[in-house]
């Protein structure tokens, strides 16, 4: 099963793709937090949040129990110059030295800068953000 970090943001529909596939995100998330410890932003997995649909998800997947969904909080909503901050400068310090990551190292800073995209446009709205989770 393969797992996918991705960007949602609040309401409906935001008028703009927010789809970023986030595999390579999602292999090398422990060492993006790392990163992002070192250089002083907040981590990538901070801005994670659930709520009801997307846990309902993930369990069908296979992924977490069904009790869970009755004691979850209410999704927690981030700015998205917070998001911004923290992978701009995941982007600042990969950029130059992709292979920091691996063979894949290029492919993180790709998605980092489509997460870049998505957020800048969210920002230009004044729309909220979190981080979901997908296992496929």
């Amino acid at each position: 099963m393969a797992a996918s970090m991705y960007i949602v943001v609040e309401g409906e529909d935001p008028g703009f793709d927010i789809f970023v596939n986030g595999r390579s995100l999602a292999r090398h998330e422990d060492a993006l937090e790392r990163l992002a410890l070192r250089m002083g932003v907040k981590p990538l997995i901070e801005f994670f949040s659930a709520d009801e649909n997307s846990m309902s998800l993930l369990i069908e997947e296979g992924a977490g129990d069904r009790d869970l969904i009755r004691r979850l909080p209410p999704p927690q909503w981030y700015p998205a110059s917070d998001g911004l901050k923290t992978v701009r400068t995941l982007v600042a310090v990969l950029q130059d030295e992709p292979q920091q990551l691996g063979t894949e190292g290029e492919q993180v800073v790709s998605e980092l800068l489509e997460y870049v995209v998505v957020l800048e446009k969210a920002q230009a709205r004044n729309l909220r953000w979190h981080l979901a989770v997908s296992w496929r």
